[in-house]
């Protein structure tokens, strides 16, 4: 698959319709070659691409223990992930005019649930979570989280948005459960769960994925949106008339819900301690997990951000980002919301690809994501509908668009070929786009290092590579200062 016969056109021939309109003006639909019903296709199709975080954080959340071994209510837990992702999405269309969605992170929340509630109560735990937003913030409004994105060398970035296309691919694989867990603990992974591709979910997938193609190749406009919709009905229907085992549809089985619209519960709402972490737990502990929390915050989120921006077509000749600054800031203040409200940190989410694949290019798309998040304190049965099955095609087909980055790197100098293959394998072999970020940079310094060409280095790529050497030692580091 070619881009040009697969990623459709980044511009239309004649002038949007709507030019010159207050939403045009206001966010730039002309400039950015789109229009105003490209953007509501567009946020609509990342949000039912992302739905599934609003029911799979809370069950992660819901259910681990923290130090006392209290856990929090899930349906308390959905209200406030959707809330929190609402507004926060809403806030980064409107004030960083970017199509990227926000939501609790998958990379951080982990971190919150078996880093730090094993050492403190949950709204400890959620206050180190604000204290991370704080930390991003201050680094966005003094310019530094700027500073650090532009020092990254231009190879890594081109080389992150083809890693994170992998990674994105691989989570809608064993979403599906096309590709798991080997027999063997010699081989990783494999075709299906534990060898076998066994299921009706598996079968369901695979026809979201044939149809996704088939319309995605044929330029049908809002090709994944249709396609998860017919594969949410076919989902459906099978789940009603064939014995499925609910387990392997993952953490939504596809049924028509007793009622849309349900009652939000606010209970969570700011049942934060912002400092008692340090206390409970220790303040080498709490500052080991704080530290943790900013560093998978700080370069999950510049990871997703580089890599759609440039899916969209945002980044300058040299890597760059117009209006940087604002899109971090928004970021930030994202993880302080989430925390505040015990909805997890929130970052922007690499599910925004897949709104970006269908057309959109500004922050309205993000408005109409942010509103249908919003909605759904109130209609959280419809979270429940449609299955990681149905949108995992959209995941596998983005992450495929996103590989075409890899011809812009110079794969003739291993000095940027290198660092930039470890960017791409890393973060779907280890799940982690800090990870691949980190081993590039770290392997970048010290290869112009070996080869004398210092002056090639940014000063700043030095104090990253000393910062990822402790990320990449945390384990150790912590055995040596005995937490346990």
């Amino acid at each position: 698959m070619t881009e040009t016969q697969a990623r459709p056109p980044k511009s239309p021939s004649s002038p949007p319709a709507g030019s010159g309109s207050a939403l045009d003006r206001f966010f730039d639909l002309s400039g950015r070659g789109t229009t105003v019903a490209r953007e509501l296709r567009g946020g609509i199709t990342t949000f039912v691409a992302m739905a599934y975080l609003v029911v799979l954080i809370p069950l992660i959340i819901g259910d681990a223990k923290d130090v006392t071994g209290a856990k929090l209510d899930p349906a308390q837990l959905t209200t406030m992930v959707a809330l929190s992702a609402g507004l926060t999405t809403i806030l980064m269309g409107v004030v960083g005019n970017a199509p990227l969605a926000m939501a609790a992170g998958l990379g951080v929340t982990p971190i919150v649930v078996f880093q730090a509630a094993p050492h403190m109560t949950w709204p400890q735990a959620m206050g180190l979570v604000v204290l991370e937003g704080v930390i991003i913030v201050l680094f966005a409004l003094t310019g530094i989280r700027t500073l650090i994105m532009d020092a990254i060398p231009l190879a890594i970035k081109q080389a992150i948005g083809v890693g994170i296309g992998a990674f994105i691919a691989l989570i809608g694989l064993v979403d599906a459960g096309f590709v798991g867990h080997h027999e063997t603990a010699s081989t990783a992974v494999g075709l299906g769960v534990f060898g076998k591709l066994a299921g009706w979910p598996v079968a369901v997938f695979c026809a979201g994925l044939v149809l996704m193609l088939v319309l995605f190749i044929r330029r049908v406009p809002g090709a994944m949106l249709i396609s998860i919709v017919a594969t949410t009905v076919l989902a459906i229907v099978i789940d009603k008339v064939a014995t499925v085992n609910p387990k392997l549809w993952g953490p939504v089985e596809p049924k028509v819900p007793d009622k849309i619209i349900a009652t939000p519960d606010f209970g969570l709402m700011f049942k934060v301690d912002l400092f008692g972490g340090f206390e409970r737990a220790g303040v080498v502990t709490a500052s080991v997990v704080l530290f943790t929390l900013v560093l998978s915050g700080f370069f999950d989120a510049m990871g997703t951000i580089l890599g759609v921006g440039e899916e969209a077509g945002m980044l300058d000749e040299k890597g760059k980002l117009p209006g940087l600054n604002k899109i971090l800031t928004v970021d930030g203040f994202g993880a302080i919301v989430g925390g505040g409200i015990n909805g997890s940190a929130n970052t922007a989410v690499v599910e925004s690809a897949a709104g970006v694949a269908e057309g959109a290019r500004t922050g309205l798309a993000s408005v109409f994501t942010g509103v249908l998040l919003t909605a759904l304190i109130f209609l959280t049965p419809l979270a429940g509908v449609i299955p990681i099955g149905a949108a995992a095609p959209a995941l596998v087909i983005v992450g495929a668009l996103m590989m075409s980055h890899a011809r812009k790197i110079d794969w003739e100098d291993l000095e940027v070929a290198i660092p930039a293959f470890l960017v791409i394998v890393l973060m779907p072999f280890t799940y982690s786009i800090t990870n691949g970020v980190a081993a590039g940079v770290l392997a970048f310094t010290l290869l112009k290092i070996a080869k004398g060409k210092f002056a090639e280095i940014h000063w700043l790529n030095y104090v990253l590579s000393v910062v990822f050497v402790a990320y990449f030692a945390l384990h150790p580091i912590e055995e040596a200062l005995g937490i346990k």
